[in-house]
């Protein structure tokens, strides 16, 4: 019988990497009351059968840092614990075979140079000659980066664990949770403590980490960890000549497969076009420890076939073993992280896609911090669990979805790609009226949104796509007559009671104390001065709020105001997402098609912008709100799902054209107008997004925040290194911008580009981009040139400006 205490301050679930990387870093920032339970022996799920590749460089700057780290610590932790990790830093080659797969080299070069990072684009000569076993002569070129590693799994989770237990932490093994103890909250249910096939066990903070488990558990708790178990496969080769313990792990992500050295033979493995699914997450076996499935060499072959082209020795090299380990993959390849919006205090960290071994370290660390501060302490956004919503965790639509996105990791990463499995989830009651209208959709939150109409698919390319001509003329629309969009999508919410304006004029960073029918255009932010949010409130009576925001962002939006609204205050919070349909009725005719369809005055003095009324529009009472994304006049209406194809279709019928969410994009970028998630994250200020005026700094309320955004302002102010989000219009107009692009100044990298799209109005790819200086970012400094933009290798002139093109 296990020796269990009857209470921890911090109880960990699963003791594989990330359970043990979490122990580690909470001792190490003080929190030494850990316990960690494994329902096995450490490392014995997943764990133990990963790959061990360290590969820092990631598609964005944050998911970077927390690879860098990890590479760093576990390059450390031997001389802090005793035991050898394992960790070699032997670099790593990336081959391309195609011209897109260049193309994708060479913008992964550009961000390295971006986050200071080493990377070179490499001749398939030189590739080569890193890697000796290979063959080149389907090669087109392979970058260099030489800080990739390797690692043993196994070693690195024990070596974690001794370090959490050096520093006081508690480890006990064979002891399974069965449940979870919860006790009503002010707001939501909070975790008391675990339940286990050993005793029972008090809990302020319970953290889920284990992995392919990690759902089931949550269901417990009514959490919900939205990921599935697949296959994946490896073999161990016997020996290869040209492979020695130095060898640079090696990616072909045309043929789907990697290659690392080990004891002088190869681990050869991949990520499959179409993956294979295992059980469903509420019916894995126990006891599984340190078990493979069955070895299926037809699923495997052709990730085997393409191993040979590539290495031609291993048709004549026998195989040690076939590995076929489960892992457990999220539906949108983003692993999960931080504190479940229903229950407080009980954290995930799960789902890694893969990338656990190379993730832990720098997850762990921010998981810790995260616990220890309440709340994260860097830009999270990409890995919130709060991304996802309840109907995320079916488990029919999740085993639809992980065998689309296990497919999905060697693809090329088209900027625009849609997935294509499980869907529809969630329709606008306008659905069948675009789609016989020639919508292709998108989706987002699972919504189904039209992207563009016209064109028969999204065809996926870097350059200019063959929808592009299409989504101009909907642009054209906007910009000279009238366009209406559906954007029901948008997340709504209703925040109401005596204590609805004391606790938004905390939560939002502007003041909405206004008069009934104002609309504020407000950030809300966290203690640093960040952004966690980007909304508009509309006062709707003395005590009612309606709160509109991005689609993507609704748990995590609800999440935030229940958690930051003062304690004590009567506040009535209600999701109204499904309610209502909203059409965006934008163009400079806007007002004539609208008021010849309400008898409402919608003059310029009558309904100025930023106010909000109901009005009888086709026979139905409708909210519309004089707000744009576009930068052109226009009205925001909230429709009842009811009256939505009537309305729509007497808004049509009035002379405006469908329109999609690409012409959005491309207009508000014309108009410099900032998206949460890009421009604003938990990285930026309002100083640095050039958004100050969208608080209420210049008066004395005071708002969540506000301290650290003073602070903030005063530093900059003595001088020193600082960022600031900047609009830009590329000089040529043939290149075609998708975000992420290295800017240049002099040659020298200076930052990002954050978003970019077409902008017909302005003629050329636009966008909006973080700059780093040592100085001021000002008008006269950007004027003085120099910059550029690298596009897939290619250098373009841009203006660059603080204030919008248009």
């Amino acid at each position: 019988m296990a020796d269990l205490p009857s209470r921890a301050e911090v109880v960990i679930v699963g003791g594989g990497i990330i359970g043990a990387s979490v122990a580690y870093h909470l001792t190490a920032l003080g929190r030494t009351d850990v316990l960690l339970l494994e329902q096995g022996r450490l490392s014995s799920g997943t764990t133990w059968h990963a790959a061990g590749l360290v590969g820092p460089l990631r598609a964005s700057e944050s998911g970077t840092r927390l690879v860098q780290y990890s590479a760093e610590l576990y390059a450390a932790l031997e001389a802090e614990t005793g035991l050898a990790t394992g960790y070699r830093n032997v670099g790593g080659v990336i081959v391309a075979r195609t011209e897109d797969r260049m193309t994708q080299l060479r913008r992964t070069a550009a961000s390295a140079a971006a986050y200071d990072m080493e990377c070179e684009m490499i001749s398939p000569e030189r590739a080569q000659e890193l890697w000796p076993a290979m063959q080149v002569d389907d090669v087109l070129g392979a970058i260099w980066l030489p800080g990739d590693g390797k690692v043993n799994p196994t070693d690195v989770t024990q070596a974690l664990a001794r370090g959490a237990r050096m520093r006081g932490a508690r480890i006990v093994e064979q002891v399974r949770v069965t449940g979870f103890d919860l006790a009503d909250g002010p707001r939501r249910p909070r975790v008391t403590g675990v339940r286990t096939d050993h005793g029972d066990v008090e809990a302020e903070v319970v953290v889920n980490c284990a992995g392919q488990w990690a759902k089931a558990l949550g269901d417990l708790a009514g959490v919900t960890v939205p990921l599935h178990s697949a296959e994946h496969f490896y073999v161990v080769t016997e020996a290869v000549e040209g492979c020695h313990p130095d060898l640079p792990v090696m990616r072909d992500p045309d043929g789907w497969t990697y290659f690392k050295e080990e004891v002088g033979g190869l681990v050869v493995g991949g990520f499959e076009p179409e993956a294979k699914p295992w059980r469903s997450p509420s019916d894995l076996p126990y006891p599984f420890e340190f078990q493979l499935l069955e070895e299926d060499w037809d699923h495997f072959s052709v990730l085997m076939d393409q191993a040979v082209q590539r290495v031609p020795a291993l048709a004549e090299t026998g195989v040690r073993k076939f590995y076929n380990g489960p892992e457990s993959f999220t539906p949108d390849n983003q692993f999960l992280l931080g504190e479940s919006p229903e229950v407080a205090g009980f954290f995930v960290g799960a789902g890694f896609n893969s990338v656990g071994i190379a993730s832990a370290g720098g997850a762990g660390r921010a998981l810790a911090e995260w616990i220890v501060e309440g709340e994260p302490t860097s830009d999270l956004v990409a890995v919130d669990v709060r991304r996802f919503a309840p109907f995320h965790g079916d488990e029919a639509w999740l085993r639809s979805r992980v065998s689309e996105v296990l497919g999905l990791h060697y693809a090329v990463p088209w900027p625009n790609r849609e997935l294509e499995s499980g869907r529809p989830q969630r329709t606008s009651p306008l659905h069948d009226v675009l789609a016989s209208a020639g919508a292709v959709f998108g989706t987002r939150m699972g919504w189904e949104r039209p992207n563009v109409f016209g064109p028969t698919s999204l065809a996926y390319r870097w350059g200019k796509p063959d929808w592009l001509a299409a989504s101009a003329a909907e642009q054209r629309a906007t910009r000279t007559d009238v366009a209406v969009f559906d954007q029901t999508s948008f997340s709504k919410y209703d925040v109401s009671g005596p204590g609805a304006l004391a606790a938004l004029q905390w939560v939002c960073a502007a003041d909405v104390d206004v008069p009934v029918g104002g609309c504020v255009y407000t950030p809300f932010l966290n203690r640093r001065g960040t952004y966690e949010a980007d909304l508009t409130v509309t006062r709707t009576g003395d005590e009612a709020f309606l709160l509109v925001s991005s689609s993507a962002t609704t748990i995590r939006d609800l999440d935030w105001l229940r958690r930051q609204a003062p304690p004590g205050l009567d506040v009535s919070l209600a999701d109204v997402t499904d309610d209502y349909a909203v059409l965006g009725v934008m163009g400079p005719a806007s007002r004539d098609l609208l008021s010849a369809l309400t008898d409402a005055d919608l003059g310029e003095e009558a309904f100025p912008f930023a106010t909000s009324a109901l009005v009888g529009v086709a026979g139905a009472t409708v909210r519309a709100t004089r707000m744009t994304y576009v930068g052109e006049l226009g009205w925001e209406l909230m429709v009842p799902v009811a009256a939505a194809v009537a309305v729509h279709a007497a808004v049509r019928a009035g002379g405006a054209v469908d329109a999609g969410y690409y012409a959005i994009e491309s207009l508000r970028l014309e108009k410099g107008y900032r998206a949460f998630g890009r421009e604003l994250t938990p990285d930026v200020t309002p100083v640095e997004a050039g958004l100050l005026f969208a608080t209420a700094l210049k008066g004395d309320k005071d708002f969540l925040g506000r301290a650290a955004l003073v602070e903030h302002r005063e530093r900059l102010a003595r001088g020193g290194p600082r960022r600031r989000v900047v609009s830009f219009v590329v000089d040529d107009p043939g290149p075609m911008l998708w975000g992420g692009e290295l800017v240049l100044r002099d040659g020298a990298p200076v930052g990002q580009v954050t978003s970019a799209a077409w902008g017909e109005t302005v003629g050329a790819s636009v966008g909006l981009a973080q700059l780093r200086h040592d100085g001021p970012v000002t008008s006269d400094w950007l004027a003085e040139g120099g910059f550029e933009v690298d596009v897939g290798g290619r250098r373009s002139g841009v203006r660059l400006t603080l204030k919008a093109p248009l």
